[in-house]
């Protein structure tokens, strides 16, 4: 946590990170409904299940832990980018692996490792040869 960040709150933090996952408020949808969960008569009458989601991803939380409907909605927002951030790490790392393999494939192989590949594919033709279909002479 640097200087600028220790005195901001919680939902100048969740903006500030939004700001810099490139996040925009107005891509965010959110909706309120009654939580189904124990709470006593504040969550019956109140709209306290929180559901957000990301629209040009289509990316969903949804988050009903807390009484409140505040709490709920910042908890739902942290959710929400918790997950986004996860899918592009994980599509960014499937294109390094990508990238890797491709690497990997055009690499000049050793004369030493070179050779022995040759060899395995002489002896597996030899075997294959030893199927060949058996002719009948007369």
């Amino acid at each position: 946590m640097n200087i600028l960040t220790k005195h901001l709150g919680a939902w100048e933090k969740l903006i500030l990170r939004m700001r810099r996952m490139g996040i925009r408020r107005q891509d965010i949808a959110e909706s309120f409904t009654p939580s189904s969960r124990p709470g006593g008569q504040n969550v019956n009458k109140t709209a306290t299940c929180v559901t957000v989601r990301h629209l040009p991803t289509g990316v969903e939380a949804r988050c009903q832990q807390e009484r409140s409907q505040g709490r709920n909605r910042f908890l739902a927002h942290e959710a929400l980018l918790d997950k986004i951030e996860g899918l592009r790490k994980a599509r960014s790392e499937a294109l390094r692996r990508e990238i890797e393999r491709k690497r990997r494939s055009r690499r000049v192989r050793s004369a030493r490792s070179a050779a022995r590949i040759l060899e395995e594919k002489r002896l597996r033709s030899a075997k294959k040869k030893l199927r060949a279909q058996v002719r009948e002479t007369e």
